[in-house]
């Protein structure tokens, strides 16, 4: 069961022309609940012109800081974004589910890690959590912030982040990549790109000393930056990524197609939920398993709907499915039988799936 919690806005300020910070009133009795890691999100529903909308947003804030905030870019036609930064304010409620999310290792004090991050607009929310977290909690460790914006006016949160530097001197280096401003420093000028990697990786990064690397931002920026950064010597599994967009590919697109035509019609379906079972019929109308629960009545928890956020994972108990897409699950956590049911087309016959997980 989708469990909400009607939480109120405390604030609410504008952080850039085209971004809203928002900071949550977490009543006593929920904040144990409401307790979280840093990099993970919190999922926001209301009812806008008649409809239920839901998006998950990370965390800007950090658990050491005792308070809840997300930032909200206004994306040109997005529904929700454009309601916060328009409409919603101080006083408001909002339906939230409690912080979810993986993007993160865990901090300790007797840690001494070089931590690296890219980010790449609001991409920066989680960043900007897993940076005040490690900093303020592991004397020890230190972090390269490599971070892409259009201009100095659109950087999000830049008053923050030099505070930060000051406060965290020496082991906190910022480098700022503008694409509609110029510098003098070249490779500080547009995108990131295979080449301006290079160069990175050869005079900026130490790739031996790197222990763990976040990367926040578009498909295309995560992946280019992984691949380099593994080409130059740093272990894949030390590079964890979130995507905040996701586009399908042709290539994607033509594999998708296969998966649908595989479905398997009429699959029997029982969702269990905290103790709870729930059975239904797929529809031939439906050709994933949290559309066709949806449509038959049950309640579950979902916000993206596109294979990004994990709102809506659950574990496969009995017979198989195939996702279409998957830009949220680990290997490791689909090799225990994790799935994100929004991609998941049955492909048996009866399908059993635990969203107690």
């Amino acid at each position: 069961m989708a469990k909400f919690h009607k939480i109120e806005v405390q604030d609410i300020y504008k952080e850039t022309r085209d971004c809203a910070v928002v900071t949550f009133q977490i009543p006593d009795e929920l904040v144990s609940e409401f307790q979280y890691k840093q990099g993970q999100h919190l999922t926001l529903k209301t009812m806008i012109e008649g409809q239920d909308v839901r998006r998950s947003y990370s965390l800007c804030s950090s658990p050491v800081e005792n308070k809840w905030q997300v930032a909200v870019k206004k994306i040109n036609g997005g529904l929700f974004s454009t309601f916060v930064n328009e409409t919603l304010k101080k006083g408001d409620v909002l339906e939230i589910m409690a912080p979810s999310g993986v993007f993160n290792v865990e901090a300790n004090q007797n840690n001494a890690k070089n931590y690296i991050v890219f980010a790449a607009g609001s991409g920066i929310t989680p960043i900007l959590s897993i940076i005040k977290t490690h900093l303020a909690l592991e004397p020890n460790s230190t972090f390269k912030l490599f971070y892409l914006n259009r201009s100095v006016k659109s950087i999000i949160f830049k008053e923050e982040i030099e505070q930060l530097k000051n406060r965290y001197l020496g082991r906190f280096e910022i480098f700022y990549f503008l694409t509609k401003e110029h510098r003098n420093i070249e490779w500080l000028n547009g995108r990131f790109t295979k080449e301006k990697l290079e160069v990175l990786t050869s005079k900026i990064i130490d790739i031996p000393s790197v222990d763990e690397c976040f990367i926040c931002g578009p498909e295309e920026m995560i992946f280019l930056i992984r691949d380099e950064l593994v080409a130059a010597g740093l272990n894949k599994d030390k590079v964890h990524y979130e995507l905040f967009t996701s586009g399908i590919s042709e290539e994607d697109k033509q594999r998708i197609q296969k998966i649908v035509e595989n479905k398997v019609h009429g699959t029997d379906v029982t969702i269990l939920d905290g103790g709870k079972e729930f059975h239904f019929i797929m529809e031939d109308s439906y050709d994933n398993i949290l559309d066709g629960a949806l449509a038959a009545g049950a309640d579950l928890p979902f916000a993206c709907k596109g294979g990004v956020c994990s709102t809506c994972k659950c574990m496969v108990v009995e017979g198989e499915v195939e996702m279409k897409v998957n830009y949220a699950l680990d290997a490791h956590e689909v090799a225990r039988g994790l799935v994100l049911s929004c991609q998941a087309v049955p492909t048996t016959d009866k399908v059993v799936v635990d969203f107690g997980v």
